[in-house]
């Protein structure tokens, strides 16, 4: 399995952007779906943005699309995610994950458990 870890979480003001970063060790990094999920205090799990293998399939939630892009580097191991015009509506803690599903990208989105690598998460606040 790949190891996981998220950086460049924070606090910022609303309107402004904020990239998130994650690290992957371990093998066959291009043989994964990557997603970003974002939890917040006594709410369930949200799905976020997921990346197919290649780099150019791309899948966001209705709540971040236009706003939120991600990508992924397979020569360094890494996934981003740029957040743009940060809402009140965006704090959480925000969360990498790796699949090796073969199913689509849609239905991945729909179904965290079917990403079997977690990272630990990174807080992102927002001031108003």
């Amino acid at each position: 399995q790949v190891q996981l870890v998220e950086s460049g979480g924070g606090l910022v003001q609303a309107g402004d952007s904020l990239r998130l970063s994650c690290a992957a060790s371990g093998r066959s990094f291009n043989a994964y779906v990557l997603g970003w999920f974002r939890q917040a205090p006594g709410q369930e799990r949200e799905f976020v943005a997921t990346i197919d293998r290649s780099g150019r399939i791309t899948v966001y939630a209705d709540s971040v699309k236009g706003r939120f892009t991600i990508s992924r580097d397979n020569a360094k191991n890494t996934v981003n995610l740029l957040m743009s015009s940060l809402r009140p509506d965006d704090p959480a803690v925000y969360s990498c994950a790796a699949s090796l599903s073969p199913r689509p990208l849609g239905i991945l989105s729909r179904d965290p458990n079917l990403f079997n690598s977690w990272g630990q998460g990174t807080q992102v606040t927002v001031s108003t």
